[in-house]
């Protein structure tokens, strides 16, 4: 019989503990929250100081009851949600509702799910965290005052089921905002010219490109002018007029944040924001190796980048071992000043566990971040990489070309590990080993022509960097906030780049006009910094919450007359409805864009957009049509697919034209 309660949040990790504690200890899961502010209500008392009427939610009327039963007759009931302000707030809310003192020992956390962590947890239990539990109870607070305050006057002036967000607003301002500049970018010419240069004695080629004249940078604007400096070089003499030899290093990436594991995931293995976290709660919350269970990463929500003692004692061993003593390096690594370093960053939890060793145990995906994670980690230990560096120079009638060239001359991390970038680094060519006042033979003056491009655009990888770098959100809130601002339909993402629709630039803009604190990132930025406050006890949730709301109300007010009798102007279409001859508009619904009669009541008449590709159907020539499935995904079908007609086509990567083969002159 059982002494011992331990709850935790998710019935993957129950099992996993499970395996660690005797038969003592009886291990349930909670599957969440079970305590929340009510849906159909504001739910939050602004007479009573901003009280927050919390209540048991419906779906987990079960699970509550079922935890009330296995809590009678227990000697302690111990709550070991997550290690973050929400499983602080989660256990919280447990302690309510099973009547468990919060000013007893009742809390444990671990930062990873392996034996000796989660007995050595028990060991040491603490009181529940009170300020953690009130930086949650304001960031909850907060983002409802905002959902449920401005998201009525956007089903009124927009579109049913539409959505304001404290984080996810300002997100969506950034991609609009990107979009606009991309619209208004007007590219420049420019010209880069290259020498391209041999070497008799090593029968080497050097390419040497202009970058100075007469000391200063220099910009060609025109064909005339590189034209002109051609004519001016063309039959002088490329005479080496400096050589630098020297090295450089290359530094191994610190160990993963949750942000920087998104940004790569995304990058090297494709995976979106909900999935790398999806498969990362997996690794953490407990995998079956070889009839053993047990935790193979540290906790994933976390912006620190320190690394345990013991962890680090494992890396060099595994780096001399493997390596040779010269790969290791040991590098400290400093977090940001703006973040909480309550947990490690993500690493294997045994890191003796090599990727190869445990793939058999491991889904794809599962192995694919394993292996990044367990990489990364090892790479951050390493020594840096060494570069053997030339620069050439040749003074042409006072035009100044250079060479720039690098030999790898120790691996060091790289032997294990390489962070992707989202901006390619120019790759420098080897170059020759050459004399000062050595001749090299011009070949050719090769031009070429430029245009400068717009900002890309955003990808998921791309817009976390940034709300990281503004201090938007926090690491467990950058998959929600992108999967909503898509599954809303102000965003779409297509071929990993996020665009903003029509629907996202209206919101936006009336928001912008309307409340513009509320979408500005430093103001959403400075709403961190104070969660930040209240989480180290400098200053009281509800005081942060009042100073929120008090002015917010007002503005609130003073816009809700302002819109009483503004009627938003929808985009005209060129199709005319069928019924009553109106032209027809453009409006959003749950599903996305669709057509709509602008009569209405009077005239009720919708249709769907129909898009097509600009081609035939394969298999009977009639046209391709695009489509999304429930997912959002794009599909490609034919518009008689139907097995009755003959057609079955449909596909779910874009088609590409058949290439039409040129006829022969006889």
């Amino acid at each position: 019989m059982a002494d011992y309660l331990l709850i935790v949040e998710s019935p993957a990790k129950s099992n996993t503990i499970k395996k660690f504690l005797g038969s003592k200890y009886k291990v349930v899961a909670s599957m969440g929250h079970v305590r929340d502010l009510p849906k159909s209500q504001f739910g939050i008392d602004v007479e009573n100081d901003f009280e927050p009427k919390y209540i048991n939610m419906r779906d987990k009327s079960k699970v509550i009851k079922e935890l009330k039963a296995e809590a009678k007759g227990m000697k302690k009931i111990i709550l070991a949600t997550d290690p973050d302000r929400e499983g602080e707030a989660i256990a919280w809310h447990l302690a309510f509702i099973l009547g468990v003192d919060i000013d007893s020992t009742c809390r444990v956390t671990f930062n990873e799910i392996t034996k000796e962590a989660v007995t050595k947890a028990i060991k040491e239990p603490r009181k529940l965290n009170i300020n953690l539990i009130d930086a949650q109870q304001a960031r909850r607070v907060l983002d409802r005052m905002v959902g449920y305050k401005i998201s009525p006057l956007l089903w009124k002036k927009v579109q049913k089921g539409l959505s304001a967000g404290r984080v996810q607003s300002v997100a969506c301002r950034l991609i609009v905002e990107r979009e606009e500049e991309i619209d208004k970018f007007n590219p420049e010419e420019y010209w880069s010219l290259i020498a391209n240069l041999y070497d008799e004695k090593t029968q080497k080629s050097v390419d040497a490109k202009l970058i100075h004249y007469k000391n200063e940078k220099i910009e060609i604007k025109s064909k005339e002018e590189v034209d002109r400096i051609i004519s001016a070089v063309k039959n002088e003499k490329f005479i080496v007029s400096e050589v630098k030899l020297g090295t450089r290093q290359r530094h191994s990436a610190a160990p993963f944040t949750t942000s920087t594991l998104q940004q790569e995931a995304s990058r090297k293995l494709g995976f979106t924001l909900k999935k790398t976290m999806m498969v990362a709660q997996q690794l953490y919350e407990g995998i079956n190796i070889g009839g053993k269970i047990s935790g193979l990463i540290t906790y994933m929500r976390t912006d620190s980048v320190r690394l345990s003692e013991e962890a680090r004692a494992i890396a060099k061993e595994i780096i001399c071992k493997k390596y040779g003593n010269e790969y290791y390096e040991g590098t400290y690594y400093k977090s940001k000043s703006n973040i909480q370093d309550g947990h490690e960053a993500i690493r294997p939890a045994h890191p003796e566990l090599d990727p190869d060793d445990v793939k058999e145990y491991l889904s794809k995906e599962q192995y694919k971040l394993y292996n990044l994670i367990h990489n990364r980690f090892i790479a951050s230990q390493m020594s840096s990489a060494i570069y053997d560096t030339i620069v050439i120079d040749f003074d042409v009638k006072n035009y100044l070309f250079r060479a720039t060239g690098s030999n790898l001359k120790f691996l060091g991390f790289m032997s294990v590990y390489i962070e992707d970038k989202d901006e390619k680094e120019d790759e420098e060519m080897m170059l020759p080993i050459v004399e000062q006042n050595q001749e090299l033979h011009l070949e050719n003056l090769q031009p070429e022509q430029h245009f400068t491009e717009p900002p890309p655009r955003y990808t998921e990888a791309s817009l976390v960097k940034t709300l990281e770098e503004k201090g938007i959100g926090r690491p467990s809130t950058y998959a929600p906030t992108i999967s909503t601002i898509i599954d809303r339909g102000y965003v779409e993402k297509n071929e990993k780049k996020l665009f903003a629709t029509e629907l996202g630039k209206i919101v936006t803009k009336l928001l912008i006009d309307n409340f513009g604190d509320i979408v500005n990132v430093e103001f959403t930025a400075g709403m961190e910094s104070k969660l930040d406050d209240v989480e180290e006890g400098k200053v009281q949730w509800k005081q942060v919450v009042k100073e929120f709301y008090n002015p917010f109300s007002v503005k609130l007010a003073e816009v809700e007359k302002e819109l009483e009798h503004v009627e938003l102007v929808h985009e005209e279409s060129d199709v005319k409805c069928e019924k009553c001859g109106r032209i027809m508009v453009y409006k959003y619904g749950k599903f996305g864009k669709f057509l709509a009669c602008p009569g209405f009541p009077e005239c009720r008449n919708a249709k769907a957009i129909i898009e097509k590709l600009d081609m035939k159907c394969p298999m009977c020539g009639g046209d391709i049509l695009i489509k999304k499935s429930k997912k959002k995904k794009k599909y490609y079908i034919c518009e008689n697919n139907n097995p009755d007609n003959g057609c079955e086509y449909i596909v779910f990567q874009k088609p590409k034209k058949p290439k039409v083969e040129k006829e022969k002159d006889e």
